[in-house]
């Protein structure tokens, strides 16, 4: 479940503040390990950049963990804002059930029309 008052703690501050800080690597040392560039991952620790598959893998690989952890991650952050951005445009949509009643109650009503 999504927070409502705040954005989700991204996974690049995970990162730095979980397991990078607590092990005393820096973010050069970490990228030579997992075999992407600093730049890379700077952006991810900054929050300019998205954990894709790929960074997951390698991610869960170095800190043995999954990495469905890092995607969920990413994946909670990535719906947080853009339901900032849509929310509004999704209040909009009528749910299927909501459109197969009103469909329905149309359809009734025409043919009881036809049939009277």
């Amino acid at each position: 479940m999504l927070p409502r008052s705040r954005r989700p703690t991204s996974p690049g501050d995970i990162l730095r503040h979980e397991f990078l800080e607590p092990l005393g690597f820096s973010q050069k040392e970490l990228a030579e390990a997992l075999g992407i560039t600093r730049v890379r991952l700077s952006e991810i620790i900054r929050g300019k950049r998205a954990v894709t598959p790929d960074t997951a893998f390698r991610l869960a690989r170095f800190f043995d963990t999954t990495p469905e952890f890092w995607i969920g991650l990413q994946a909670d952050v990535s719906l947080y804002d853009t339901l900032q951005v849509h929310g509004a445009e999704y209040e909009k949509i009528k749910p299927v059930r909501a459109a197969v009643a009103y469909q329905a109650t149309t359809s009734d009503e025409l043919a009881t029309k036809r049939w009277n």
